[in-house]
């Protein structure tokens, strides 16, 4: 099952056209910690990471953040 932020990240490297490989390099995040991230089996990357992906995607940090805190939030009020 993907997470909130997973399938964010996932989402938007899609819209943005890269492959996993190009996202690697651009962000220097390695392709395996991505590969983690956006299939759910690292549900907890640091900020520093992020905001490297985010940067990339070039979207902001907050971005990334409030979407995984709002579908949290959506989860945990049902």
């Amino acid at each position: 099952m993907l997470t909130p932020i997973g399938e964010r990240i996932r989402l938007l490297r899609i819209e943005r056209r890269l492959s996993v490989n190009e996202f690697a390099n651009k962000s220097g995040v390695s392709k395996s910690y991505i590969s983690n991230i956006e299939r759910g089996v690292q549900k907890n990357p640091s900020l520093i990471i992020m905001g490297k992906l985010a940067k990339t995607l070039e979207v902001s940090l907050e971005e990334l953040l409030t979407y995984k805190y709002a579908n949290d939030n959506l989860k945990n009020s049902k």
